[in-house]
């Protein structure tokens, strides 16, 4: 069985040659006595070939795309964004709370309610579309099989859609609302 093994060369090309080991291309590869002479140099050859064609494939930020600036929402905007996407599905009781100065995970953070399970999944389906295909914005969704509680990240805005019953009994507006601090409805 003949197994082609890369070697980094550790120690002198003398000592590897006398143990079967021949140079090429920046690595050592192990060839036995038993191969023909150009067996390392078909395997360079390939190698190099490799490495040229790896080197031609473009760099990210050589790709001709639009400019990130054109799609990335300031923090406001997007906000506005998703309190347009949340009245348009009739979602209730839309409260944002400001998080600059609070918190470092997000800008701002958005609670809202469905009247059911049903609603709570398609306000969040809805919201999730809108972004992806309006400003190419990929969110984190966790919840959504649920139906009762759905988080989705968008990154500078976190948005909490809940069902009636359990908007009450978790109370998030208590916990990030300080006591001089009045919720924003939208």
């Amino acid at each position: 069985m003949h197994i082609w093994r890369k070697i980094r060369a550790a120690s002198s090309i003398r000592a590897n040659a006398a143990v079967g080991i021949a140079p090429g291309d920046g690595y050592l590869f192990r060839t036995p006595a038993s191969w023909p002479d150009g067996a390392a140099t078909k395997e360079d050859t390939v190698l190099s070939a490799t490495q040229t064609a790896t080197s031609q494939v473009a760099h990210p930020d050589q790709r001709t795309s639009a400019p990130l600036s054109e799609t990335r929402l300031q923090p406001d905007a997007l906000l506005a964004e998703i309190l347009k996407s949340l009245d348009d599905d009739q979602a209730q009781e839309v409260v944002q709370i400001d998080l600059r100065g609070k918190s470092e995970m997000a800008d701002f953070m958005v609670i809202c309610s469905g009247r059911s399970s049903r609603q709570v999944a398609s306000i969040s389906d809805k919201l999730v579309d809108r972004l992806k295909h309006d400003f190419g914005r990929l969110c984190k969704v966790e919840g959504k099989d649920g139906g009762d509680w759905v988080l989705i990240d968008t990154g500078d805005v976190i948005v909490h859609v809940f069902r009636p019953e359990v908007r009450e009994f978790y109370q998030l507006e208590k916990m990030w609302l300080g006591p001089t601090d009045a919720p924003g409805r939208a």
